[in-house]
């Protein structure tokens, strides 16, 4: 599976972000994604396992939980695609901080 597969499903994303702020259990996970999302435990088992097919979680046994953590590699594979599209942005976000510094200089003078 491509990794904008795997990306492109805001419920995959969801468990990626919960996942970006440290390891998880699955049914910590599948708490959160169920409320936001109104899907059954079911369906969240069958996201975490793209997760961990496509290489974006890893997965490790604590007794009779499963932990879940993000992967960095895959990441890096997105982020070396999207390298090339930011040329497009780049010059903007720099435009927009040299903008922001020179308000608050002018704040700063007023």
């Amino acid at each position: 599976m491509h990794a904008f597969d795997v990306l492109g499903d805001p419920v995959r994303r969801r468990l990626l972000e919960l996942l970006a702020e440290g390891e998880r259990s699955s049914g910590e996970m599948t708490d959160v994604v169920r409320a936001e999302f109104g899907i059954t435990q079911s369906a969240v088992s069958q996201h975490l396992k793209v997760l961990r097919e496509s290489g974006f979680a890893s997965v490790r046994a604590d007794g009779q939980r499963r932990i879940y953590a993000v992967r960095s590699e895959p990441m890096a594979e997105v982020d070396a695609w999207l390298d090339r599209f930011r040329a497009f942005w780049t010059p903007k976000l720099e435009a927009l901080a040299t903008e922001v510094a020179r308000g608050k200089r002018a704040r700063r003078r007023e």
